[in-house]
């Protein structure tokens, strides 16, 4: 699994867990909506650490609770 896949689930499972839609992640994030589906989908090739951060802040949880998760144990190596 790659780390933005790894990324996607993690916003899905944690939209989840706080019974939350995408609109409803990105509006207590302040982000628009198109930002997180770009982050789920193929336009987004990298999700920006500032997105991720605003993310939590709306989930009022730290950036090490966002990553700590077994999704994030076995990314696959950057390919160059």
């Amino acid at each position: 699994m790659t780390i933005k896949e790894a990324i996607g689930r993690r916003i899905m499972e944690l939209s989840s867990q706080y019974d939350l839609s995408i609109n409803g992640l990105a509006n207590r994030a302040g982000i628009p909506p198109s930002t997180i589906y770009s982050m789920l989908n193929e336009k987004s090739k990298n999700p920006g650490v500032v997105t991720i951060q605003k993310i939590c802040d709306g989930l009022e949880i730290s950036v090490r609770e966002f990553f700590n998760s077994a999704l994030f144990e076995k990314i696959d190596p950057v390919v160059q």
